[in-house]
């Protein structure tokens, strides 16, 4: 269960096998901000939902995340604001963009009022779900697909409010994560 959540975490902040990319960082037009705002930045946990128990830490700074294991070790990853990890706020999400590929991942992250955060992303992992999912945002959205290496593309372009209209639609799903302080 431990080798699952700490790949579960792993692919939700870096980027996957599958992936619905973006042209430019999203959503387009929006300005990326200098730095992470101090609302979001704290210590958040995952739980391990076969025990029950906190799993992995991620920590959000000014200047991007840091990641830490259950037992406190440092080695997980860590992303810092620059032309490869580029953050937004717009309509009470802020949106993290990371460039792979040539490509940009975009994951959301969603305050809750209980200091917690939603992490999502478009999770096309499954084929089957990949396929309803693509079906589906192919009729708003023109997607081009690229490969590189090993890695596959969905590349899409909306707008900012075909973006919103995405969100609003429920394709963007993912864990809760617990603010501890």
């Amino acid at each position: 269960m431990r080798l699952f959540l700490l790949a579960l975490v792993w692919s939700l902040l870096l980027y996957s096998c599958k992936e619905v990319t973006f042209k430019e960082p999203q959503p387009a037009g929006v300005p990326a901000l200098n730095e992470v705002p101090s609302g979001l930045r704290g210590v958040y946990q995952t739980y391990d939902q076969g025990t029950g128990d906190f799993s992995d830490t991620l920590i959000i700074e000014s200047w991007g995340y840091r990641m830490k294991d259950k037992d406190n070790k440092d080695w997980l990853g860590r992303g810092t604001l620059s032309d490869t990890l580029v953050v937004k706020l717009h309509e009470n999400y802020y949106f993290v963009n990371f460039k792979s590929g040539g490509q940009w991942v975009l994951r959301l992250v969603k305050p809750d009022p209980d200091g917690s955060i939603r992490f999502l992303a478009i999770d096309i992992q499954d084929d089957a779900k990949r396929k309803d999912i693509l079906k589906k945002i192919s009729r708003k959205l023109k997607i081009s697909e690229f490969k590189h290496k090993d890695d596959t593309y969905y590349q899409i372009n909306p707008t900012p409010q075909q973006l919103q209209s995405l969100i609003k639609e429920g394709y963007f799903t993912g864990p809760k994560l617990t603010r501890i302080k």
